[in-house]
């Protein structure tokens, strides 16, 4: 939308984004047309440059199979690739002269692509998990946070215990030192000492590591699914199969006819009052 404004005789329509400038006087004209006011800079594509985009008199032609042409005019390059019904891609540009290939660019694309999904689906985002106790813990409170403790070890997780000391506890390190040692061994089954145990302020860590990598407690979680599953598929068909088994020894068995007694021969409005 523009903006007028009238300053001493002079015109001036300001723009978005070019400003023009018209000069009337004395019965003369003139016009300006003035730079962007935007600035030049705009985003940087990190792609790389394909087919007409690569604008260089000569290049350094490499085959779809790896094999190398040599140098060769860049019309003689978009020749050959409109030949094979492929893209020319630059697959070096600051080499002199720069490195090009003869290639499917789309499948190229997808491929990595598809490469850079697996490997993130692959990559394990280490998670440390944190556990605090008193010196003088209980053993009911020990036992639980004990469990919690496997428990995130077996997920594949480190573990930073904490024991925390309060007033005179603080002269007494050795009970912490000798809970976290107590607890290590106790979960050594699942874990090991990554940083042994260290005193910080009025506090004592220690910090577990698991003897399984993420990956391998994922798949044996995933493992131990499965046989449960499996394992309820199976119980829920031999249920299946019990009912069906009673239901047919139930229809083939014979019916045993009721015996009438004196009583089933009396009309029921009877009263024997």
């Amino acid at each position: 939308m523009a903006t007028a404004a009238a300053l001493a005789g002079f015109g001036v329509f300001v723009y978005a984004e070019t400003l023009v400038v018209w000069v009337a006087g004395c019965g003369f004209g003139a016009a300006w047309l003035v730079n962007s006011l935007q600035p030049s800079g705009g985003h940087i594509s990190t792609e790389p440059r394909i087919n007409d985009r690569i604008r260089v008199p000569e290049v350094r032609l490499v085959g779809p199979a790896g094999e190398q042409v040599g140098i060769v005019r860049i019309e003689d390059a978009m020749r050959l690739a409109r030949e094979a019904e492929l893209d020319l891609v630059e697959v070096a540009p600051m080499a002199r002269p720069p490195v090009v290939k003869l290639m499917d660019y789309g499948k190229f694309k997808y491929e990595n692509a598809q490469k850079a999904r697996e490997s993130r689906r692959h990559q394990t985002n280490t998670v440390i998990k944190e556990m605090k106790l008193r010196p003088k813990i209980d053993s009911h409170d020990y036992e639980t946070k004990k469990g919690h403790v496997v428990r995130f070890l077996k997920a594949g997780d480190k573990v930073k215990i904490t024991i925390m000391f309060r007033g005179r506890e603080q002269s007494r390190p050795e009970l912490g030192y000798n809970l976290l040692k107590k607890l290590a061994s106790d979960v050594d089954e699942y874990g090991y000492v990554e940083s042994s145990p260290k005193q910080d302020g009025r506090n004592m860590l220690m910090v577990l590591g698991p003897l399984k990598k993420k990956t391998e407690a994922r798949a044996d979680a995933k493992a131990e699914r499965d046989r449960r599953a499996a394992e309820r598929l199976a119980d829920a068909e031999a249920e299946r199969t019990e009912q069906a088994d009673r239901r047919a020894q139930a229809a083939a068995e014979p019916v045993a006819k009721k015996r009438r007694g004196p009583a089933d021969n009396l009309d029921p409005d009877v009263d024997l009052s």
